[in-house]
């Protein structure tokens, strides 16, 4: 069975999933703007809600850490910059196959 956890490369933009210590999919992703900047630290997923309407897009993964998640958007042209609340947007079909092979509880790493 499968190991996964979740590091975010903040200054690459880039969110990588590791099984164990090996490197199964890099995904392009876009991060907080200087104002509100994606917070680095150690999370982990604790909620999972497809569909959740308005600039979220297909899929919201909400973290332990409140009001910040992995999502859609609406926006893909906002992809590979820094453009967010703090949050880390995804194109809606990656965020939707991370949703689809990440579980609860998995482990969030985000670093600058």
């Amino acid at each position: 069975m499968p190991k996964y956890r979740i590091i975010v490369d903040v200054a690459n933009y880039q969110l990588h999933l590791l099984d164990g210590d090996a490197v199964v999919h890099t995904y392009p992703i876009a991060v907080g703007k200087m104002a509100t900047q994606t917070p680095p630290g150690n999370y982990t997923i604790v909620t999972k809600e497809p569909n959740p309407g308005g600039p979220f897009g297909a899929y919201w993964l909400g973290l332990s850490k409140p009001h910040y998640g992995i999502h859609g958007t609406n926006d893909p042209s906002s992809i590979g910059r820094s453009v967010s609340h703090g949050c880390i947007r995804m194109y809606n079909e990656d965020v939707v196959q991370l949703a689809s092979l990440v579980p609860l509880h998995t482990q969030v790493t985000i670093r600058n």
